[in-house]
């Protein structure tokens, strides 16, 4: 078989580790070519391709990002982007494709497998939301590269008796948050999951002052005031809908000062959570979920996102997979809560 493969959304470290997987044993094992498909689902939308054997995956195991870029490109929002996928899909003599991603590209896979297309899906996102896998690569760096941010940002804190509010990513979950947050011994942990109250958080951070200790809140980039306004960078959207967020660590930095008269900053990690090399965790887990979605294509098992299930790799629909967004448990939150404020 002739497989495109592709990778959609934000990028996030592991891709590369799933592309080598795929090829290498692909090629090896199966005998199948491959081509690139460049910034996710623009790339068969518009017939952008590259190379993609094993010269080309040599070395790229501890990249961070992706090598065949991405987008956030919703053919379905276009004039006849199906048939236009189709149509490049069948002059490259492409057979099948690999797509890599989040809700929304593998939505789109969803959608293109129940209009003939035959496609395999491979879960990424650093937020740690999709359904039906336990946890997605990129997750572990991403909570290891803020609990590191968190860590430094302690002795800072305290040498100028400051509050320090980190926002971290999740828009609608708040794993990076929490495991981040529990990590590196937040005072606080705010998610999208369960609106908080300003007050408490601000009571929090003055019993924290009370002890002689300056306190870190950690914010998911989703979080919510009890009043229920989430503040937004702007009002733009996206090809999929979505509101582009950011801000609610200086509001909530703002109101920490005006309420307990000590100074508080903001640091947002942004999109440094997802650059640079992938830890061993995810390098191994995108490794795997690779070796197992080739096998899933060469055995013509079209419609299926591989998905870590314990510890074992399985195929679940893709319908399944993102029928739901996976969001942080209230007990799971209520583990967090014990070291509030102490």
């Amino acid at each position: 078989m002739r497989i495109g493969v592709l990778t959609g959304g934000g990028d996030c470290p592991g891709l590369n580790a799933v592309i080598r997987a795929v090829v290498r044993k692909g090629v090896a094992t199966y005998g199948h070519e491959f081509v690139g498909f460049r910034d996710g689902w623009r790339g068969p939308l518009e017939g952008l391709t590259k190379p993609l054997g094993i010269p080309e995956v040599r070395g790229i195991l501890p990249r961070g990002g992706t090598i065949l870029g991405s987008s956030r490109t919703n053919p379905f929002k276009i004039e006849n982007g199906v048939e236009r996928i189709k149509n490049n899909l069948a002059e490259q003599g492409v057979d099948a494709l690999v797509a890599i991603g989040g809700e929304d590209t593998l939505g789109v896979a969803t959608k293109l497998h129940e209009l003939g297309v035959q496609v395999v899906g491979v879960p990424k996102t650093i937020d740690n939301d999709l359904g039906a896998t336990d946890y997605t690569f990129g997750f572990d760096t991403a909570v290891n590269i803020a609990m590191e941010a968190i860590d430094r940002l302690h002795t800072t804190a305290e040498s100028h008796h400051r509050t320090l509010v980190v926002e971290v990513m999740g828009r609608h979950a708040g794993w990076i948050a929490l495991h981040a947050g529990l990590a590196g011994g937040a005072n606080v942990i705010l998610l999208p999951e369960r609106q908080f109250d300003v007050d408490q958080v601000a009571n929090y951070v003055e019993k924290r002052f009370e002890k002689q200790y300056a306190p870190i809140v950690v914010v998911a980039e989703g979080a919510q005031p009890l009043d229920g306004q989430m503040v937004l960078h702007n009002q733009e959207l996206d090809a999929f809908g979505h509101v582009r967020l950011g801000g609610i660590g200086q509001w909530l930095a703002e109101q920490i000062e005006a309420k307990t008269g000590k100074e508080a900053r903001t640091v947002v990690l942004g999109h440094i959570q997802r650059g640079g090399t992938p830890s061993a965790f995810d390098r191994v887990l995108a490794t795997r979920l690779g070796l197992q979605a080739i096998d899933a294509a060469n055995d013509g098992d079209w419609g299926k996102m591989v998905a870590l299930q314990g510890t074992d790799i399985v195929r679940v629909p893709l319908a399944e997979a993102t029928r739901e967004l996976k969001t942080v448990p209230l007990e799971r939150y209520t583990e967090a809560e014990v070291f509030f404020g102490s």
